[in-house]
C-alpha cells in the first residue's frame, strides 16, 4: 500500500505544530515513522534530521529578520553542538547492530521522549514565571562555559534521537540564561539548530541511516505546514496546543519503552489532568488581572476628565 499520502499529511501536521508552539518537531515525527509507518528507528531518526535541515531555516529567518537572534548565544553554543552531534551518530551506532540495534534504539528515543515531556513541562513552568516584562532582558550576558555545556548535551541527544533541538535545547538556554527574552530564546535555538541538525544529518547519511526521498516526502507536507503555524502562532494561542504535546509525547515515550498499555493510558490522562487544572487556573487568574486593568483604566480616564474640567 502506498504510503506517501498519509506521511505528507503526518508532516504536515507536525509542521504546523512547530509552527505554532516552536517544539515537537524530532520528538513528534521520529515515533510517528517507527509506531505508524513501520519505518527502522535508525532510519526515522535519519530521515527526520534531513527534513529538518530543510525545515528549520523557515523559522530561523523569521526571526533574523525580526533581529530577536542572539548571535553571541550562538556562538559559545556551535563550537561544542555540532561535533557533539556528528558524534552522537557514531555514539548510536555502537549500541550494536540489526535487530539489536533497532531494538535499543527504541529504548534510546524512548528516554529521550521522555526527557523532552520534562523539557516541555519546564518550559510551561517558566513561561508562567516570566510573564512579568521586568524580568526579560534583551542584553542580558551569554554564560560560556553554561553555554557550551548545553551544546554538547543537546548535540549529542539531537545526533542520537534527532529530539531535542526544539524541547530541550530551549529549556536549557531558559535555566542558564533565566532573563533572555522568549522570542530571542526561540529565534536563538532555530538559527543555532540549522547547523547542528545538518551535522546530525550528514552522520546519518555517511553511516546509510537517512533516506532522502523520506525526508523530500515528509518536506512536502511540513514546510507549509510550519508557514501555516507560524501565520496562526501570532493570532491565536498555543499554550492548548503545548499541553496535547505533552500528551502526545508522553504517550509515544512509554509505548516506545515497552510499557505497559494501562501505565501508558495512565500517563496520557495524568497529563491531560494536569493540563486541564493548570488552563482552568489560568483562566481564573486572568479574570482578576483583566477586572483590574479595567478598572484602572476606568480611574484614569476620569482622573483625566476631572483634571481638564
Amino acid at each position: 500500500m502506498d504510503s506517501t499520502g498519509p506521511i505528507i499529511i503526518a508532516g504536515a501536521l507536525v509542521g504546523f505544530a512547530v509552527g505554532l508552539t516552536g517544539m515537537g518537531g524530532g520528538a513528534l515525527m521520529t515515533p510517528i515513522m517507527v509506531m505508524v509507518f513501520g519505518v527502522n528507528p535508525t532510519a526515522a531518526i535519519g530521515s527526520d534530521l534531513a527534513a529538518s535541515v530543510f525545515m528549520k531555516p523557515f523559522g530561523a529567518l523569521v526571526h533574523q529578520r525580526a533581529g530577536t537572534v542572539r548571535w553571541d548565544v550562538v556562538r559559545w553554543l556551535l563550537p561544542t553542538a555540532v561535533p557533539a552531534a556528528f558524534g552522537g551518530v557514531f555514539l548510536l551506532r555502537a549500541l550494536g547492530d540489526g535487530d539489536d540495534l533497532q531494538q535499543r534504539v527504541k529504548y534510546v528515543v524512548g528516554t529521550a521522549l521522555m526527557l523532552a515531556v520534562v523539557g516541555m513541562l519546564t518550559r510551561l513552568w517558566l513561561d508562567r514565571r516570566r510573564t512579568a516584562p521586568d524580568t526579560e532582558d534583551a542584553h542580558v550576558p551569554v554564560r560560556p562555559v553554561a553555554t557550551l555545556l548545553i551544546g554538547l548535551v543537546g548535540g549529542v541527544i539531537v545526533g542520537m534521537t534527532s529530539v531535542g533541538s526544539g524541547s530541550l535545547i530551549i529549556v536549557m538556554l531558559m535555566l542558564a540564561h533565566p532573563r533572555l527574552k522568549a522570542n530571542h530564546l526561540v529565534g536563538t535555538d532555530l538559527v543555532q539548530a540549522i547547523p547542528m541538525v545538518a551535522a546530525a544529518a550528514l552522520g546519518h547519511l555517511l553511516v546509510g541511516d537517512a533516506d532522502l526521498g523520506l525526508a523530500a516526502t515528509l518536506l512536502i507536507g511540513a514546510v507549509p505546514g510550519v508557514l501555516l503555524g507560524s501565520v496562526i502562532s501570532s493570532r491565536v494561542a498555543g499554550g492548548a496546543v503545548r499541553w496535547a504535546l505533552v500528551v502526545l509525547l508522553t504517550g509515544s515515550g512509554l509505548s516506545m519503552l515497552k510499557a505497559s498499555s494501562t501505565v501508558i493510558v495512565l500517563g496520557c490522562l495524568g497529563m491531560a489532568l494536569l493540563g486541564g487544572l493548570v488552563s482552568v487556573r489560568d483562566r481564573r487568574t486572568a479574570r482578576p488581572r483583566a477586572a483590574a486593568g479595567t478598572a484602572d483604566e476606568t480611574a484614569a480616564e476620569t482622573a483625566g476628565v476631572s483634571g481638564g474640567s
